[in-house]
């Protein structure tokens, strides 16, 4: 650490493309760290230099000052550094409906049967699938 660079509040402002007096309102909200030093001897730090530049970057993005101090201020979670989800796939289907309550799914790329079969399927769909237990009940 005593090879780090030392700034000056005047210096830091600068580097961070800010004011001296925004520098001082950041250390008052708690949005940099207090100076080392006291007095007119007083001097910031590199960590004081990255803390600035990102709440800079932070504000320039539309972040408010309370938002940013939250964050800086808090650990974040880990979801909201977790790896994106996979894109989603996409896939087309076929629906068929062979009775009442009763369909068929089919992808788009597996080939349908003719329409004579799907015809006798439906058929067969019609007499074992009732389309309501009352009709259960008749049988």
């Amino acid at each position: 650490m005593p090879d780090d660079p030392r700034y000056a509040v005047g210096d830091l402002a600068d580097l961070g493309g800010v004011s001296r007096r925004t520098v001082r309102y950041y250390v008052q909200e708690g949005l940099l760290p207090e100076p080392y030093g006291v007095g007119r001897g007083n001097h910031y730090g590199p960590e004081h230099l990255d803390r600035l530049v990102k709440v800079k970057s932070l504000q320039e993005g539309g972040r408010t000052l309370d938002e940013i101090r939250h964050a800086l201020n808090h650990k974040p979670r880990t979801r909201l550094h977790a790896d994106p989800p996979p894109p989603l796939e996409r896939s087309m289907w076929r629906r068929i409906t062979l009775a009442p309550g009763v369909e068929l799914n089919v992808a788009g790329d597996v080939r349908l049967p003719s329409p004579g079969k799907l015809t006798e399927l439906a058929a067969w769909c019609r007499v074992h699938f009732p389309a309501s237990a009352r009709e259960d009940d008749d049988a």
